[in-house]
């Protein structure tokens, strides 16, 4: 498993053969690579899942929610577990 952020396309880069798009993160505008999944199509308002500058999963905002309620429980320091 690995550690995946979450965030919203806002733009496709021009150049670069096409696999960079800007992501926002959390506020952030972040260049990320979307060349990981050639056989999906990217367009401002999609949600995807990063790892290490690159998307690594295309989401919709409830696994959005859900990796980032993940990174809070990590950053908690809490169990929250029963």
């Amino acid at each position: 498993m690995c550690l995946g952020i979450p965030g919203r396309v806002v733009s496709l880069v021009e150049g670069y053969g096409g696999q960079l798009a800007m992501v926002d993160v959390a506020g952030q505008h972040r260049r990320v690579n979307i060349g990981m999944l050639p056989e999906e199509t990217f367009a401002a308002g999609d949600w995807v899942i990063i790892h290490m500058g690159f998307v690594v999963e295309k989401t919709d905002a409830q696994g959005a929610e859900a990796a980032l309620a993940g990174l809070r429980l990590m950053g908690s320091g809490l169990d929250e577990s029963p």
